[in-house]
């Protein structure tokens, strides 16, 4: 019999890779997935979802390499399986480019992409407002095709959905012996965090179905890559801007940035442009604590925060929430389980 009833706020790719690691690994508890948008309508819906990392500030090298390596053998076993084209996972080769040397030449994350080497002269030619670049294989997972088929693994292991706006965790206080808080932007209001701030991003998607190599310039604006369906074109990082409506300023700067370095991308044909505002936090918070509510003391799991590399981490730290979640199964009273 199923005894503990966990919450877990927010259905972006961080809510339902942690709700899918509970659920599958604790089957004694029952796993309800809260949420007031679920896909097509998420943040993650509209990632890029290429996996590479930058360095968060505070935060031990060592368990950015884990969160990283968890992360792509994960969906590196989803790429090479039959599950892939329902996924929407598969491998993308590439470049990411750079006008001035970087510091660092070889990334955290270099060793655990395929491949990871520095570009020839021959193949910077193709660039010449750039001095250096990196050519390596990685992961792009489309969250479109992703969180449905999460959302299938989800259910296969007993997890249930509900489609409700959580304004306070006291709400859940009464329902739920753990709470699990996976809400991104939404923690400035639900946790009150202020370390939480938006980062808008505007991407396009263009019908260029002859690209096969992603292209990404090193301060992070520009990149194009190509999905299974579609080129994503970006893109924008306006910190603190909360504007969710396309700025057709914004399109225009994508498409010149990205034809300067793709000419052919002049011919496609726009399809979308979407908009979305990265949970950023100058480091995620994946962290546990006891809470108050309504006279209880319960305990809550936080992991959210990682601003435009959710895709990239999401299962890495759903690992750690779920370690987190059964060192509070073990702190619990024994009635309480029963």
């Amino acid at each position: 019999m199923k005894t503990v009833r966990v919450a877990v706020v927010g259905a972006g790719v961080i809510g339902f890779s942690t709700a899918v690691c509970i659920a599958e690994a604790l089957p004694s508890c029952s796993v309800t997935l809260l949420a007031d948008k679920f896909s097509p309508d998420t943040t993650s819906d509209g990632a890029a979802g290429i996996l590479f990392a930058a360095k968060f500030p505070d935060i031990p090298l060592e368990r950015q390499r884990r969160w990283f390596k968890d992360s792509f053998d994960h969906l590196l076993a989803i790429a090479q399986s039959q599950h892939s084209p329902e996924a929407g996972v598969m491998l993308s080769s590439g470049w990411q480019i750079f006008k001035e040397v970087p510091a660092d030449k070889k990334p955290f994350w270099s060793e655990f992409v395929i491949g990871f080497r520095s570009m020839t002269d021959r193949e910077l030619k193709r660039f010449p407002d750039h001095k250096f670049g990196q050519a390596f294989t990685t992961i792009k997972c489309e969250c479109t095709s992703y969180l449905p088929w999460l959302e299938k693994r989800f259910r296969k292991a007993g997890g249930q959905l509900q489609q409700r706006r959580v304004t306070s965790l006291d709400e859940l206080s009464s329902s739920y012996d753990i709470i699990v808080n996976c809400s991104g932007l939404g923690s400035k209001m639900l946790v009150g965090d202020n370390q939480v701030y938006p980062v808008r991003g505007q991407v396009l998607k263009v019908e260029a179905p002859w690209l096969q190599h992603f292209i990404r310039d090193g301060d992070g604006k520009t990149y194009i890559y190509p999905g299974v369906h579609s080129v994503t074109l970006g893109g924008t990082r306006q910190e603190g801007d909360w504007r969710l409506q396309v700025d057709e300023g914004d399109t225009e700067s994508i498409l010149e940035r990205c034809s300067r370095l793709e000419p052919s991308l002049r011919e496609a044909k726009v399809l979308s442009k979407w908009v979305g505002l990265r949970p950023s936090r100058r480091n995620p918070r994946v962290e546990r604590e006891v809470v108050q509510l309504q006279g209880r003391r319960v305990p809550v799991v936080h992991n959210y925060g990682h601003g435009g590399w959710g895709v990239t981490l999401a299962w890495g730290t759903a690992l750690v929430a779920l370690g987190l979640v059964r060192n509070c199964l073990r702190e619990m009273p024994p009635q309480a389980k029963l």
